[in-house]
């Protein structure tokens, strides 16, 4: 069986025009002429309008998507018109697909399918799944075909689609964490195997390439890891010792930074932090456990780096470096590893750790990392069975010059990382100014567990002295019959948001949590302190309406605010949880190749969608300026008016 041919099929269009010398002689030639001469115009336009990626464009992010390294997909993006282009290359001779799935069903997925025919014919089509099998063509075709080729090896199929369509059927593309579905038959009768798909989290509108950046001749490189640990024989382990930084006469920069996992442990290294010690600090020897019997081994609470389990390397903005070598410059780390022995295995021993580069090249800026959210202690609690539950961790910044010493400069934020554990779902940073909301810093509404990774911002962001600054965590709890309290093993939960930031002051973290007591009281528990408010959470019958009434009451309670510095100074202040606005969705790209049914219409409106011009056997995607289409439009009316003469 082969798949319908008609609709996807892409043949060559030619446009017969006669010689010149008939064009001057008949209105029929005329017509031909100034239609190639509009024509020509229009693509010129279209040339110089923007960053577009045609059939051989380079596209700058790469990524396999299966265990056996057999499929491979490249992509890249316009921001400013929201397209994004895709070349999926797979090791088979039959059809190739790739969309966009979510977390829970494949129900719903979007697909973009295609192949060549034995007879070299392409077919090409925009479908979504009506079951975990069995796919079916959307009534609007929003993926534009930029080129699709088969050899003795690959399929390799190369398109282009709209961040947001108005087809319901299709999956937006965003700044969160996108979870790409990709398949793949041994022929060309449109089948899913789940042998043959797969599913990958990928952030897909990353800012900055690696490529990008600058990597200085004198590069040094410097390791800082454990050496021949013994993973104890349980589920959560947390390995803390403290190592020097380097050794240097003058000021240098740490620009990059990358985690050190030995092949065959990395499924149990959980995440990796160092923290900058204060050079007055009284640092114990050896490695034991980071929040255990000796409280010294929880010293060094400001995070410099930190990799959690799904990221990579990631190197710091051309202007912004990690000091070190400076009267001022924390000389010693704390090496924090977080290991996840689920399984109680016996006898492994690992020398993991996270790699610095480093350079006497000096960047513009120092930087920093505040970490935000909600305070990690059984305070923080998630009841069982909760479809969804907020949790609210408040800073607030007007005692930061105060405890910082010195004036603080405003805070320019270029990066973050986002972490939760397994109930996670999104999370967000907010900020607020004068009590107003200014904008939401970042966020994750497609959290995944399994990439936590440090992200730029589209550009810097500024905080002032006095801002508030919220962090929402979204959470689900359906597959637990008991509560989760905020902790450091993997079953417990934390809310944690770090922003990367220039230029540096001496603030490490500034976290809240809400008035257990009051929330208790509003859950009907009579309790008289902390401890006691915590302990009548197991009291409580977590029907769906007391999990929401634990989610208002949490919100409304009054939040402690605890804020630290690189010196273990800690001082409280407190405040209440504002409102969030929600970002409203932006408007869809109307279809540019099918009809667009009334139940896909959204109330965010339509934005026209991009003239496509029509090559030989392709279609590339191309945006005109608006100075363009007025132009086409008005040379369209005068050539309307001259026909009408010439009749």
């Amino acid at each position: 069986m082969v798949p319908s041919t008609g609709r996807g099929t892409y043949k060559s269009i030619l446009l017969e025009c006669p010689s010149v010398g008939e064009m001057l002689q008949t209105p029929g030639a005329m017509t031909c002429a100034l239609l190639f001469r509009l024509l020509l115009l229009m693509t010129l336009a279209a040339l110089f309008q923007g960053k577009r990626f045609g059939p051989t464009s380079r596209l700058r992010y790469s990524r396999f998507l299966d265990p056996s390294n057999v499929i491979f997909l490249r992509w890249d993006f316009d921001l400013e018109a929201e397209i994004i282009t895709f070349e999926l290359q797979v090791r088979t001779a039959g059809w190739v697909g790739l969309g966009v799935t979510n977390r829970y069903t494949r129900v719903g997925s979007d697909l973009v399918v295609g192949g060549v025919l034995p007879d070299g014919n392409v077919y090409f089509s925009d479908q979504h799944l009506v079951d975990e099998d069995t796919l079916e063509e959307d009534g609007s075709q929003d993926a534009e075909l930029q080129g699709l080729t088969e050899d003795a090896v690959y399929t390799t199929m190369r398109f282009s689609r709209p961040f947001r369509s108005c087809d319901a059927h299709d999956q937006d593309i965003t700044s969160d964490t996108i979870r790409v579905l990709a398949a793949y038959g041994l022929d060309d009768t449109l089948k899913l195997d789940r042998d043959r798909t797969f599913v990958k989290s990928i952030f897909l509108l990353q800012i900055v390439h690696p490529d990008d950046l600058d990597i200085p001749e004198d590069t040094i490189i410097h390791d800082l890891e454990l050496t021949d640990f013994l993973i104890p024989e349980d589920d959560t382990t947390y390995a803390c010792t403290f190592l020097p930084l380097p050794i240097v006469s003058k000021k240098h920069h740490i620009f990059k930074f990358e985690p050190k996992l030995l092949k065959h442990n990395e499924t149990m290294v959980h995440h990796i932090l160092v923290y900058a010690c204060g050079n007055a600090s009284v640092l114990p020897t050896g490695i034991s456990d980071c929040y255990g019997a000796d409280p010294a081994f929880s010293l060094c609470s400001q995070v410099i780096v930190g990799w959690a389990v799904g990221g990579t390397s990631y190197q710091f903005p051309d202007d912004v470096g990690v000091s070190i070598g400076t009267p001022l410059d924390p000389q010693w780390i704390r090496l924090e590893i977080h290991y996840s022995n689920f399984h109680n295995v016996p006898g492994v021993y690992d020398s993991s750790g996270i790699r610095l580069y480093y350079t006497a090249k000096l960047r513009k800026y120092d930087m920093g990392v505040l970490q935000l959210g909600f305070f990690t202690f059984p305070i923080h609690f998630i009841p069982p069975g909760a479809e969804s539950f907020l949790s609210y961790g408040l800073c607030k910044t007007e005692k930061f010059e105060e405890m910082n010493g010195v004036p603080v400069p405003d805070i320019q934020v270029y990066g973050y990382l986002l972490h939760t554990h397994l109930a996670g779902r999104a999370l967000q940073a907010v900020q607020y100014r004068n009590g107003t909301q200014l904008r939401i810093i970042c966020k994750d509404d497609l959290y995944d567990f399994n990439l936590q990774e440090t992200r730029d911002l589209p550009y810097r962001m500024e905080i002032k002295q006095g801002d508030e600054l919220l962090v929402e965590c979204h959470y689900q709890t359906l597959d637990r019959d008991s509560l989760t309290f905020g902790g450091p093993s993997t079953i417990n939960e934390m809310c944690l948001i770090f922003l990367f930031y220039y230029p540096r002051n001496n603030i490490s973290s500034c976290m809240g949590y809400p008035d257990i007591i009051h929330v208790a009281h509003e859950l009907g528990e009579e309790v008289s302190d902390s401890m006691e408010g915590m302990m009548a959470m197991n009291n409580v019958e977590w029907t769906p309406e007391n999990i929401k009434k634990a989610e208002k009451a949490c919100k409304e309670a009054q939040q402690t605010v605890i804020i630290k510095t690189i010196d273990e100074v800690v001082e409280n202040t407190t405040g209440w949880i504002p409102e969030i606005i929600r970002a409203p969705r932006g408007p869809c790209l109307e279809s540019s190749g099918g009809k667009v049914e009334p139940q896909d219409k959204t109330p965010a409106g339509f934005r026209a969608a991009p003239i496509a011009l029509l090559g030989s056997s392709t279609t590339t995607l191309r945006c005109l300026p608006l100075a363009a289409l007025l132009f086409g439009q008005g040379s369209l009316s005068w050539l309307l008016a001259t026909l009408q003469v010439g009749v």
